[in-house]
């Protein structure tokens, strides 16, 4: 109290403690959290890499790549929700722990199949490692970050996605062209990367803390006010609407974003996994030309994905900070359609419409955290996580599908770009009628 009675340095002490503690939680954890997410998307995607040699290889067609990729995505969708809850209510940290070091095995195991059916069964397989891995990050986050500082965070996270193709695109295409003893270089590919997932498995296990009341690493003063500003954003959204697990999978909004992420993940788990077998047909490019080529959506990415959830983060908006982005890839697929004779011209839409789509990924998983609160939204992330990963299988097999059926890309391009539009559009119609909704509430008020 100042000699006029005022709290005023009391609430400037405060803010200082409240400053230290963000930047001290921020160094700790997104450096960490950032480098396992890009060990997992380096594992989840290697095989977009390998198939510029594997299917060659093992006599694969199209439509066996496309089903065996979507084949992980069966089992994945199996264990988000339950994986998701076990993360909040049992411990992320141990879930996180068990998932990297199972998937990390099976990594490395894929490098010695040779059939169709023993293709589908390590991705089988690898689905139910990997299973929950995310939601289980997003859940991490929430313990550690409030609401405004969220988007930023959440954005720290995902642009381990764009990086691990900075990472993952030389080292592939320098093991594709090794001719070591026994293996392949597609081979090596898979058994070389399995092996960090299992040791930052077991790192993760020391190094990582479930809760801020269990951080000995924060000081005491820092320590309460972060699980003070929690429980007093978890006390706010109850007082709005406190939604059960059960009444997450009635939600309105929530099911209008189950869908829009079904949308944008079959388009974008399908360009995932072929993008390099694009830019392979298109150009007709060796394969390291093609990997350094695909350097360039990762940078735009990792640019696209920080700046945009900075600016959400500032204007403390979502929706069109989501549906920007997805309209702007969709544009770029729509007009490689037409290009087909540019070979130029189709690359740079390619990879430019790769790159912009990134940039949505942190700002959509902001949306539900703004609604609901621990256990609720956990829910929703694997609830949301589940139903859009079926898309890596029906974006994949369908890929596949129209590149035998049409003998071209074309079809392939205007599938993803129709995907990325109808996606778009429903998260800003979602922005629009909530928008209405608050407008005529006002009104009647």
């Amino acid at each position: 109290m100042n000699s006029q009675g005022s709290p005023a340095p009391a609430l400037a002490e405060l803010s200082d403690v409240g400053q230290r503690a963000r930047r001290r939680i921020a160094y700790r954890l997104l450096p960490f959290v950032f480098l396992i997410y890009v060990v997992n998307y380096i594992d989840r995607v290697n095989v977009s890499f390998a198939n510029l040699r594997m299917s060659a290889d093992l006599g694969f067609s199209d439509r066996v790549y496309g089903l065996g990729v979507g084949m992980f995505y069966i089992t994945y969708v199996l264990f988000e929700i339950p994986g998701a809850v076990i993360a909040e209510r049992w411990s992320a940290r141990k879930w996180i722990t068990r998932i990297m070091i199972s998937w990390g095995i099976v990594t490395a195991l894929t490098g010695f199949v040779h059939t169709a059916g023993q293709f589908y069964a390590a991705r089988f397989l690898l689905g139910a490692a990997e299973s929950s891995f995310f939601p289980a990050m997003i859940v991490y986050l929430t313990h550690w970050f409030r609401l405004r500082e969220r988007g930023r965070a959440i954005a720290c996270l995902y642009s381990a996605v764009p990086a691990a193709s900075l990472i993952g695109s030389p080292i592939a295409g320098w093991l594709l062209g090794v001719h070591w003893p026994w293996l392949a270089g597609w081979r090596w590919l898979f058994v070389l990367e399995g092996f960090p997932a299992i040791v930052l498995g077991i790192v993760t296990f020391f190094y990582l803390t479930d809760w801020p009341a269990q951080a000995h690493w924060l000081p005491e003063q820092e320590r309460n006010w972060l699980v003070n500003e929690l429980q007093a954003e978890l006390a706010a959204k109850k007082k709005v609407q406190n939604y059960t697990i059960m009444e997450v999978f009635g939600e309105r909004r929530i099911l209008v974003l189950m869908l829009a992420y079904l949308l944008a993940m079959t388009g974008y788990l399908g360009n995932v996994y072929w993008i390099p077998t694009f830019v392979k047909r298109v150009s007709g490019f060796s394969n390291q030309t093609v990997t350094s080529l695909l350097l360039i959506p990762a940078l735009l990415g990792v640019g696209g994905m920080l700046i945009n959830g900075w600016h959400s983060d500032k204007t403390n908006e979502r929706h069109w900070h989501t549906g920007i982005p997805l309209l702007a890839a969709s544009l770029m697929f729509f007009l490689a359609t037409f290009t087909r004779q540019e070979m130029t011209l189709t690359i740079v839409f390619l990879l430019l419409g790769s790159g912009f789509l990134f940039a949505y990924l942190p700002t959509f998983w902001a949306i539900p955290t703004t609604m609901l609160s621990e256990a609720a939204a956990a829910a929703s992330f694997g609830l949301i996580n589940s139903i859009g990963q079926l898309g890596g299988f029906t974006g994949n097999y369908a890929i596949g599908f129209l590149n035998d059926r049409t003998r071209s890309l074309a079809a392939s391009f205007a599938f993803i770009a129709l995907t990325y539009v109808a996606a778009g559009v429903w998260v800003v119609s979602l922005r629009v009628r909530d928008a209405a909704g608050v407008l005529a509430s006002a009104t009647r008020k």
